[in-house]
């Protein structure tokens, strides 16, 4: 039973850890920080490494219970779900930079403009909001002028241009 608390705190001092890390993915991260984030893995790993077999598979099942538990946990309690995963993050709004936000977020506008590029986006005045989602990436809305046309607009559009031309008596028609 020992084994089973030992790895559940194990697990949630991780979680924590982790969340106090930062927001970004294996894949976002910077070659020092995916050293780190290894480093902290295997340091709260090795108290159950010194176990035998038995316990080792108590161990692993007690992590995939309390996985279960905390993401049951997630969904039942809204607060649960901002503590472990965060919220999403507004770092522009109507074209304007959020800077204090990037600074908690240690985020530089250098990252936050190549992610914008990477989206198909030149200016941070063509984005109404930008956010930062507890995942890592990036979530942004443009703002009016500069949203693509849809398939929709685009016939909406051409039914009242011919309407308009069909109707027009200096057409003849």
């Amino acid at each position: 039973m020992n084994a089973v608390f030992q790895a559940a705190t194990i697990l949630i001092a991780a979680i924590l850890l982790l969340r106090l890390s930062g927001r970004k993915s294996i894949a976002q991260m910077t070659l020092p920080q995916t050293i780190v984030m290894l480093a902290v893995g295997t340091i709260l790993v090795h108290p159950i490494t010194d176990k035998g077999v038995v316990d080792t598979f108590v161990v692993i099942a007690t992590f995939v219970v309390t996985l279960l538990l905390l993401e049951f946990l997630q969904v039942k309690i809204n607060g649960f779900e901002k503590l472990l995963t965060g919220k999403s993050r507004i770092v522009i709004q109507d074209g304007v930079l959020n800077v204090a936000e990037l600074k908690k977020l240690r985020m530089t506008v250098d990252q936050l403009e190549m992610r914008l590029r990477t989206s198909g986006i030149e200016k941070i005045e063509d984005v109404k909001t930008a956010t930062i989602e507890p995942n890592g990436q990036l979530g942004y809305e443009l703002m009016d002028d500069t949203k693509p046309l849809t398939a929709g607009e685009f016939k909406k559009w051409m039914e009242v241009y011919l309407q308009s031309n069909h109707s027009d008596p200096a057409l003849g028609q």
